[in-house]
Formats: structure tokens, sequence, C-alpha cells
């Protein structure tokens, strides 16, 4: 992506610092995960399969299943930081049985170079790889560290939540090339109009 510009509609981001909080800024501006192709996609971005993976049984249903658990996480990251973490509390339970399913099992095996690489052990199914997106948010939201660093984005009208890991945790945007980028431009042309006579 040039700097300055917005991402395509349908540009997967993966810089949030989780793959919980990359789920849910799956459906802002648009909705990302519209299809089982970009799930797909989606999957393997995320780091949760490898680019090259069938995954045989995916279809509509999970499809549902990571929109299910979108929608969950969403409630409870957005809880958190709002400080109303009972209003979330069916949103907990629902993300907890989700993560106890098996996630997918990696293993390590040598490349044709030599090196140790991480593979899965098999083709996993639809309940493992939400499994493994709700137990990183279930890791997130119970460690009081990652949690203190959880951010709404200051975008205007931006619901996408981040872990602030800047310098000085002075990170403001989800992105400074899309929301950053923005907000300069809307101070730039406050400040071209004041100047104006």
């Amino acid at each position: 992506m040039a700097l300055g510009t917005a991402p395509a509609p349908y540009e997967l981001r993966f810089d949030s610092g989780r793959s919980c909080l990359d789920l849910v800024a799956t459906n802002h501006p648009v909705e990302r995960l519209d299809s089982v192709e970009r799930l797909r996609a989606w999957l393997a971005g995320a780091g949760l399969v490898p680019a090259e993976a069938l995954l045989h049984g995916a279809g509509p249903q999970w499809l549902a299943a990571f929109h299910e658990l979108r929608a969950q996480v969403g409630q409870l990251v957005r809880g958190e930081i709002e400080d109303r973490p009972l209003a979330a509390a069916a949103a907990l339970d629902r993300v907890n049985a989700l993560a106890a399913a098996a996630p997918p099992a990696p293993c390590a095996v040598r490349a044709a170079d030599g090196t140790l690489v991480r593979v899965l052990r098999g083709e996993p199914g639809c309940a493992a790889l939400v499994a493994a997106v709700a137990r990183d948010a279930v890791d997130l939201l119970t460690d009081p560290a990652a949690r203190a660093l959880l951010r709404q984005c200051e975008g205007d009208n931006c619901p996408i939540v981040y872990l602030d890991t800047s310098r000085g945790r002075r990170r403001r945007w989800c992105s400074s090339e899309v929301c950053g980028n923005r907000e300069r431009v809307a101070r730039h042309r406050r400040r071209a109009a004041l100047a104006r006579p």
C-alpha cells in the first residue's frame, strides 16, 4: 500500500497486534470476510495455516463460525476498553466455550535448506481454527500487561482496536497511513480554512 492511500475495500489487515483483534477488524469499513476464499486468505495471513493449506472442509459454516467469534470477541474487547466488563458476560461464556476445542497441532520439520520450519500436523478443522483465535482472545484479556495496551483508534468513526506497543505508548490510530493520514489532512484543511481572509 502506498503511503497516504487508503487500503482497498477488501484488503485484509494484520496490524492490530493479535490475531483476535485482526479478526475483529475484518468488518470495517466493509465486510472483508465475505467469502470462504477471503476467510482462507485471512487464516493464512494471520499465520494460523500455511498459505498452501487447502482446508478441504471450508464452507459457509466456517464463515458463519468466524463471524460469530468476531462478534463475541468484539463485545469482550470493547467491554474491557469501555470498563464495562459485565456488559459482555454472554460473550465471555461463548468465547470460553469456543476456546475449549483443541487448536491445530504444530510440529517442526526440516525444510529443503535444512532449517526448521513450523507446519501443522494435519489439515485443521473449523473448530480447531476457531479455538486458536478464541484462545488468543482469552490470553490477551487475561494478561494484565497486554490488556493495558488495548486502544481504540482515535480516527473519525473508526472502531478498530489494537495493541499500543509503540515507544511511549502514544499511538493514536489503527494505521498512521489510513486514519492518521485522514486526521492530518483534516487538520490541514481546518488550518487553511482559518487562514483564509
